[in-house]
């Protein structure tokens, strides 16, 4: 991270099957995501944490026991930035209403969301990650003033 490149509050879960890639994703693209900020659902912290320890990583609960809607609430609060969520479509999740909260979230709040290594791959390699890029706010008075 530069001086000039503003500090990334970056969310990173990933399924049981997962876990391995989104460690080595994390290896591969050390340069650009060392100096953010992260917060991680609880295995997939802990892994993170100790496959790359000079990291700061904030591990939450496991996902089924709440980690997906604690980094969902963080997300509508506006303290993250950016979603790696490294899906496994072949197995069936048990929790899998939190995941598809979660990723509601990222879309209704137009933040960045990467569910695989391309897109996660693209999104640290383009210029507005390393820039200062803030994406449009979502703006809900539409909906917030709608007669009931």
């Amino acid at each position: 991270m530069t001086a000039q490149q503003p500090r990334k509050r970056i969310a990173l879960v990933a399924h049981d099957a997962r876990k391995a890639d989104l460690i080595a994703w994390i290896g591969a693209n050390i340069a650009a995501l060392d100096g953010h900020a992260y917060w991680a659902t609880g295995t997939t912290g802990q892994k993170v944490r100790t496959a790359h320890p000079n990291l700061d990583v904030t591990p939450l609960k496991s996902g089924p026991l709440g980690g997906d809607q604690q980094i969902g609430a963080m997300i509508a609060e506006g303290r993250i930035d950016m979603l790696v969520f490294f899906v496994d479509p072949m197995t069936a999740q048990p929790h899998d209403v939190d995941v598809k909260a979660l990723t509601r979230l990222a879309t209704l709040y137009n933040i960045p969301m990467a569910c695989n290594e391309a897109t996660a791959d693209m999104i640290v390699s383009s210029p507005h990650f390393a820039g200062g890029y803030v994406p449009r706010a979502a703006s809900f008075t539409d909906y917030e003033t709608r007669k009931v």
